[in-house]
């Protein structure tokens, strides 16, 4: 115990000591009578309190020995109450009622039976309380700090992820077309500058996420083949309210990803973003190669990371379904917004 919890833990005595003067105070004892009694009962109260709350109950009850720490909680009340009996036998006979008859000694140790008892059984079960109480909160900060640690953890490998595989498609391009390299680098300029300054807070306004995707699909349309019908839809009730950054583009990048590339049929990505009442809506659609019964959407860390930020930033609030046929792939995302 260091030096505040122990001036606590005078205090504490202190005031239950001047307590039990002012309750059991007894007009025919004088107040000095009625102070040593409870002094008497304080020093077998407080010396058997701190016997079961630091040795007890971290042994035997928290230990889910039961039976152990009954039977050693009984044990120490009737030890207890045996040694206050020949001390109360001393005082009452030289101090309190000398030269009157005495009580017995079965009155004397079942009333200090009872009274320590009961005390005990009151400060070891407030102590308890106290220590959940403080524990749960322990355990929320904790929760509270994991998260955001693996919030960050995700997000970190999230990033340099996206940034690789953009400074690769705009390399790809420098020595065709100058024109088009530079159109790219700005747009990839303006996504690098959003997940660097304006990324690091934990909600942030949907305009500025729309305006992110549609840099992504414009940088990724030139990138793929022109062949590619991309459709982006975002309706004009997406507005006006904050969310979590960086939570659809792991999807829409995974259907550029995986999107099919064959001359036989239509390569297409559709993506939708809506909003009804106080449900946002998203769908990202796209064709896709037959991989021989394979499913290459699963294994990457972007669908990963993107899962399970939705179980930590919204949980119980969003639904998540995935439509995975011979040659087209689906996500529907519906997220109840905070």
């Amino acid at each position: 115990m260091n030096k505040k919890n122990i001036l606590l833990s005078a205090c504490f005595w202190i005031g239950l000591y001047g307590l039990w003067i002012l309750i059991f105070k007894n007009h025919s004892l004088a107040v000095a009578t009625t102070a040593t009694i409870e002094f008497c009962y304080l020093v077998f109260i407080a010396g058997l309190y701190y016997l079961d709350a630091f040795l007890l109950v971290p042994h035997f009850l928290y230990q889910k020995k039961y039976i152990q720490f009954v039977l050693y909680f009984l044990a120490g009340v009737t030890v207890a109450a045996l040694l206050r009996v020949p001390v109360a036998t001393y005082l009452n006979s030289h101090y309190f009622n000398p030269g009157k008859p005495q009580p017995g000694f079965y009155t004397l140790f079942s009333n200090s039976f009872i009274n320590i008892l009961v005390w005990v059984v009151c400060l070891v079960a407030g102590k308890l309380v106290i220590d959940k109480i403080r524990f749960q909160r322990y355990i929320d900060t904790i929760e509270k700090e994991k998260t955001k640690t693996e919030l960050d953890f995700l997000k970190a490998q999230f990033n340099p992820h996206f940034l690789f595989n953009s400074i690769n498609s705009i390399y790809g391009h420098i020595e065709k077309k100058n024109s088009t390299a530079r159109n790219m680098l700005l747009t990839f300029s303006e996504m690098l500058r959003y997940q660097l300054y304006e990324c690091n807070i934990e909600i942030i306004a949907i305009d500025k996420e729309v305006n992110y995707i549609k840099n992504y699909v414009a940088l990724q349309q030139v990138r793929k083949d022109e062949g590619l019908v991309v459709n982006l839809q975002i309706t004009e009730q997406v507005k006006g309210f904050n969310i979590t950054p960086l939570l659809f583009i792991a999807f829409i990048e995974n259907a550029f990803k995986y999107v099919s590339n064959s001359d036989k049929r239509e390569s297409r990505i559709d993506i939708l973003l809506d909003k009804k009442e106080n449900e946002l809506l998203f769908r990202v659609f796209n064709t896709k190669d037959n991989a021989g019964g394979t499913n290459p959407h699963k294994g990457g860390i972007g669908m990963l990371n993107a899962k399970r930020r939705l179980e930590l930033l919204y949980p119980q609030k969003y639904t998540l379904e995935v439509n995975d046929c011979l040659n087209t792939y689906e996500v529907a995302l519906n997220l109840q917004l905070q």
